[in-house]
């Protein structure tokens, strides 16, 4: 083989293994996990609250960035917008899912969009880590952490 031959493949091969995801547990439990996350960002950008709340366990907790844990009402309080903002795009990308009995976690990256009142759209992303609980044979959300990150300029 000649040398940019085995140099493609080296960097395919890289690229393929960077973007990798590692999911460990049952295939029906993995694909429900990523159906809510999915639906959960369908619920952001339409501010479905309700639905938003109703993902998560009624005992869950919330550890936005930069502020106390929340619980209880103060989920939907927390993601209830003001009159005239809206998110625009949500989007979360697991790196990896892991399932233990009736217990699950998982963390990765989530980005957005915003649009505020005077039209202006602001983008923003960051990592989380995200505990989930089997209640009634569904999965929910009972611990959900994030913060930002800055993009490197």
């Amino acid at each position: 083989m000649n040398k940019v031959v085995k140099i493609t493949i080296v960097l395919v091969l890289s690229i393929n293994f960077c973007q990798s995801q590692t999911f460990n547990g049952k295939k029906t439990d993995i694909d429900e996990i990523l159906k809510n996350t999915r639906q959960f960002s369908s619920f952001v950008v339409a501010s479905n609250y309700q639905k938003i709340a109703d993902s998560y366990t009624k005992d869950a907790k919330i550890f936005p960035n930069r502020t106390k844990i929340l619980s209880g009402n103060d989920i939907i309080n927390y993601w209830t917008l003001p009159e005239g903002i809206a998110t625009v795009f949500h989007k979360i990308t697991q790196e990896e899912i892991t399932i233990v009995d009736e217990t699950a976690y998982d963390y990765g990256y989530y980005e957005g969009k915003t649009k505020h009142k005077d039209g202006r759209i602001s983008s923003w992303k960051g990592k989380y880590v995200i505990v989930w609980k089997k209640v009634d044979d569904q999965w929910k959300m009972y611990l959900d952490i994030w913060n930002s990150v800055k993009e490197k300029k």
